[in-house]
């Protein structure tokens, strides 16, 4: 493959990962702020060090190879780190909804520096894939701090919420959880129309199966609540399906964006179901938190399978670009 392409489209990757260390920085200055726990506090505290060393790092190496960070990127993405902020903020639960978004967020991290360490090193860049991989691991440790603080941060989120209360809680948790396989639905639908592989399209349309079983299940605990889905939730994330689907027809590597983004939302998908399942429980709702866990193995399933196709969705990024 030309070398100055695969060196060109290696800049682009380092340019991306700074743009999202960018936004990064924004949720790591306002989370502690609205953590509601002190140990999820400390997790964020301790973890916008590190994000200020990643954002040098990816900045320094990209200055090194003649190259800048691209200041819309840069803008495009500080604005989506504080409307993230004022989200998590208007919502009821805010310790919850800032863990599991953090949580889906650090694994977007972990897969563009996975992505960006291929990259590297197939332009034989050992310098850039060092740093792609110590950062890479920091990412990966930050998400397991907030995947011990689930606990933590439901605790805070139903500190206020009194035990007769915890029945309609359960059912909003639900309508959320709705919501989200709605909007999984619907990237996915769009995901094997742009997926740029053949495996990767069949990796789609598998998880697809999987998405509309798993709104079934959440419909009938909803109906036995005697609640249904909400209708602007559901709008919205439908509306939202279709605005991330705009986005990737738009790059030309839109098989690394997808899995990359396919691999965070699962992780969302993750973090929202382990919250669910421990407000199951305090409401001893032993048959949500049954479903719960038989949904939460097969999400776990479906991101290893994406973990294991980086190579290929970088191998069909690189292709579909000619390079």
């Amino acid at each position: 493959m030309p070398e100055n392409d695969l060196n060109e489209q290696l800049d682009k990757y380092l340019a991306d990962a700074h743009s999202i260390e960018e936004q990064a920085l924004i949720q790591m200055r306002l989370a502690p702020r609205m953590a509601g726990s002190r140990q999820l506090a400390a997790a964020f505290r301790d973890h916008l060090a590190e994000t200020e060393r990643h954002e040098r790092l990816t900045r320094e190496r990209l200055e090194a190879r003649g190259a800048s960070p691209s200041r819309f990127k840069d803008l495009v993405m500080k604005a989506g780190g504080a409307g993230f902020a004022l989200f998590a903020r208007s919502q009821p639960d805010t310790p919850g909804k800032l863990t599991a978004h953090a949580y889906s967020y650090e694994h977007l991290e972990f897969a563009s520096y996975e992505l960006l360490l291929r990259v590297a090193e197939r332009a034989g860049d050992t310098a850039t894939a060092e740093i792609a991989r110590e950062i890479r691991d920091e990412e990966s440790l930050m998400a397991g701090r907030l995947a011990d603080s689930f606990d933590a941060a439901v605790d805070a989120s139903l500190e206020k919420v009194g035990t007769e209360a915890l029945d309609s809680t359960l059912a909003s948790y639900l309508a959320d959880a709705h919501a989200i396989e709605t909007q999984a639905i619907g990237l996915l639908e769009r995901a094997r129309e742009v997926a740029g592989d053949a495996e990767l399209q069949r990796l789609f349309s598998e998880h697809l199966e999987e998405s509309r079983r798993h709104r079934d299940l959440i419909g009938d605990r909803l109906s036995a609540h005697g609640r249904g889905p909400s209708r602007i939730k559901n709008a919205a994330m439908r509306a939202g399906a279709i605005n991330w689907s705009t986005f990737f027809r738009s790059h030309p590597d839109t098989p690394g964006k997808l899995v990359a983004f396919a691999y965070a939302f699962e992780h969302l998908e993750i973090g929202g179901y382990e919250e669910l399942l421990r407000v199951a429980r305090r409401a001893g709702d032993g048959q949500t938190a049954d479903t719960v866990e038989e949904i939460l193995a097969q999400e776990r399933a479906a991101a290893d399978k994406l973990a294991a196709s980086f190579d290929r969705a970088v191998d069909a990024a690189l292709e579909a670009q000619g390079v």
